[in-house]
């Protein structure tokens, strides 16, 4: 047997999808983009072509690249007025969050323009075998699973909001469909057949693209011609931070969250972690204040919807970091529907994809099972009013797509969703695994923690393995009185998939987060 890689995901389709192109002799690009076109399928309440996402890919020879193709705000904003955009609320038990959406909180989508632009220039094999996978289960169907079921409950009003959202969500009894049934998009298997022949034109400037932009314009949506024309996949240099024994890549601006990841790594570096002991109330209360620092140098540094250099070289200077270092040694007081596949290929080749589509807008095109993104509508990445957000803008994320690596060739490939919630996980696993040497399921698993506003929310109970006991959190209870207390891993605090790869000595790992029905495949071969 040959080992041809390793992947984790978010359903097992979705890992199936990229192990089928590792065996078909497909490097991890190949792979990656399989996967996120069968989570359109397998995962249709996080990922979708008419959402947008990032790619952090990192060749064997070490060469790495961020494709930023996420959503972008229109050209031109209607008036309030016209616009059709509404409120509807997700309930996650314990906290409850409110979304917009309608045609008027969709923002251009990216994933089609980023998944060709990334196909051109890192892959092996044709398009036409890449959307195979994802082509079978739109028509033959994918039964939901109780994590996808939970999901869709969630998102009952947006998925059941139109006609077509109906025909491919509800069931029998008129809600949306339950664990066992199966969903089937006979249209999305027919785009994507049409995607791989015809190319990103077809969404972008030919019929796909011509009806969006009419209904939009029908029904209180923002989207022209000219913002399908000119959306463009925008490649940057990743932000590299050094960390312990690890270099570790990961989203610059203009997004934020890489950026406020490298702020917490540079702060946790300058205590000796490893010896305050994994899960002591020292460790845990310092993970907090760190998280509650970031919180106040994100203010402090100006960054708000979106970030840029200036940002980052405030947030990231030394005598600021210095100053909230100096702040949590003296002062012990007190973004949303994301997946994320990881991808290493035998070769050393890594892929790092986030993909979101908000909640959704409750807006499917018609004939294609695509429903458009409700970016425009999303609290996240609008901390100005509606109806106020900036023309012509990419817009951030905290999404997080992240590779690491050390000099002996060991690499590591992660990223998480779960809006505000992304950038504390992929912190936590990544001191886990560099400061811990946690093995990778192990550091994935761990419980955690999250620090946000003025509230300390933290997985305890007897459903959490492993998890904090009473002992271990007595100081946090009483260093921050404002908490809740989770009793057992959910998906509010992220979902973090990721892989390890040796190359050298082929050994390969994985771990898919099981706070969301996480998946891990060691792909082989035989021959």
């Amino acid at each position: 047997m040959t080992t041809m890689g390793v992947v984790a995901a978010g359903h097992g389709h979705t890992a199936e999808a990229a192990a089928i192109m590792l065996r078909e002799g497909g490097n991890a690009f190949d792979a990656v983009i399989a996967a996120l076109c069968a989570a359109c399928v397998a995962e249709p309440g996080l990922a979708s072509l008419g959402g947008g996402g990032f790619l952090l890919a990192r060749r064997k020879n070490g060469a790495a690249v961020l494709y930023d193709f996420f959503a972008h705000t229109p050209l031109r904003l209607r008036s309030q007025e016209e616009t059709d955009l509404y409120p509807v609320w997700v309930d996650f038990g314990p906290a409850r969050q409110e979304f917009h959406i309608g045609c008027g909180s969709i923002a251009t989508p990216g994933v089609v323009k980023g998944i060709f632009t990334a196909h051109a220039e890192l892959c092996a094999i044709p398009m036409e075998v890449i959307v195979a996978p994802a082509v079978a289960y739109a028509r033959d169907g994918v039964k939901v699973n109780s994590l996808q079921e939970m999901m869709l409950t969630l998102l009952q009003s947006i998925c059941l909001a139109s006609e077509e959202g109906r025909e491919i969500f509800a069931g029998a009894d008129g809600s949306v469909k339950r664990a066992g049934e199966s969903i089937r998009m006979a249209g999305l298997a027919d785009l994507l057949e049409n995607l791989a022949r015809e190319g990103e034109d077809l969404f972008y400037r030919g019929e796909v693209a011509k009806r969006i932009v009419t209904d939009c314009q029908n029904r209180g949506g923002h989207l022209s011609s000219e913002d399908f024309t000119k959306y463009a996949v925008s490649r940057r240099m990743p932000l590299v931070r050094t960390y312990r024994d690890y270099q570790i890549a990961t989203n610059p601006p203009p997004s934020s969250g890489g950026i406020l990841i490298a702020f917490g790594l540079d702060l946790l570096s300058r205590w000796d972690i490893a010896s305050l002991g994994v899960g002591s109330d020292e460790h845990l209360s310092l993970l907090a204040r760190i998280m509650d620092q970031t919180n106040q140098a994100r203010v402090a540094s100006g960054m708000q919807e979106l970030a840029d250099d200036a940002v980052t070289t405030r947030l990231l200077d030394a005598d600021l970091l210095a100053t909230h270092a100096a702040s949590i040694g003296n002062h012990p007081k007190s973004y949303r529907g994301t997946t994320h596949i990881s991808v290493i290929d035998a070769a050393g080749n890594a892929a790092a994809m986030s993909v979101s589509n908000g909640e959704g807008s409750g807006y499917i095109v018609p004939g294609t099972g695509i429903m458009l993104n409700n970016m425009l509508g999303e609290d996240d990445i609008n901390p100005t009013r509606f109806h106020h957000w900036p023309e012509d803008r990419r817009l951030s994320s905290m999404m997080s797509p992240t590779v690491l690596w050390r000099p002996d060739g060991r690499i590591l490939a992660l990223g998480s969703g779960g809006s505000k919630r992304i950038r504390t996980a992929v912190l936590q696993v990544l001191s886990n695994i560099a400061d811990f040497r946690m093995n990778i399921t192990d550091a994935v698993t761990a419980p955690r923690l999250h620090f946000e506003g003025d509230t300390l929310d933290f997985e305890f109970g007897e459903q959490v393995e492993n998890g904090f006991d009473e002992d271990e959190i007595k100081r946090l209870r009483a260093e921050f009185p404002k908490h809740k207390a989770w009793p057992e891993r959910n998906m509010y605090f992220g979902g973090v998939h990721a892989v390890m790869a040796e190359p050298i000595e082929k050994r390969f790992a994985g771990a898919g987060d099981p706070r969301r029905g996480g998946m891990k495949l060691v792909v082989s071969r035989s021959g």
